[in-house]
């Protein structure tokens, strides 16, 4: 009688036998039961995507610099206004550059000014013990807690 082993985990099986090799087989967790082993739908998704990001911009291109006499004799008539080809892209830009300038302008309004105390205590300070410990023994490391501004004070401005 054959003495077989095996190990599983979620990415491979390890079979393990005294008369043949061991032999390691992956198990992919995105294989379906009836062996089906076509592409991934990421994939497809990935693939689709960058095929019509190129197609829209090769449309974009032809239609901002191909003057307007070759389109008509290719039988294309129809197509917006050249004034959206640089105001398009013009809006977008200005709606990130003021988007960027309003989150900046939120930040600085929800920061306390510096000379408020918010800078140096809030809610969640912890104040240093003012007890000592009585030795060494019984607290090797203090706990935790804020540097309060006079000590730091004392060691930046001797």
């Amino acid at each position: 009688m054959e003495d077989s082993y095996s190990v599983c985990s979620p990415r491979r099986i390890l079979s393990v036998s005294k008369k043949r090799r061991a032999t390691v087989s992956f198990v992919d967790s995105d294989d379906k039961a009836s062996g089906f082993h076509g592409p991934k739908p990421s994939e497809v998704y990935g693939f689709v995507g960058s095929i019509t990001t190129v197609v829209a911009t090769v449309i974009f291109l032809v239609w901002a610099y191909v003057p307007e006499s070759w389109l008509h004799s290719i039988g294309i008539f129809y197509y917006p206004s050249r004034y959206w080809a640089l105001a398009v892209p013009a809006y977008a830009m200005m709606t990130v550059v003021l988007a960027l300038g309003f989150y900046c302008g939120l930040n600085f309004m929800s920061t306390p000014p510096p000379s408020s105390l918010y800078t140096v205590y809030d809610e969640f300070s912890r104040d240093p013990l003012s007890s000592s410990p009585i030795g060494d023994d019984d607290q090797p490391i203090e706990p935790i807690s804020d540097i309060s501004i006079d000590r730091i004070n004392r060691s930046m401005f001797k």
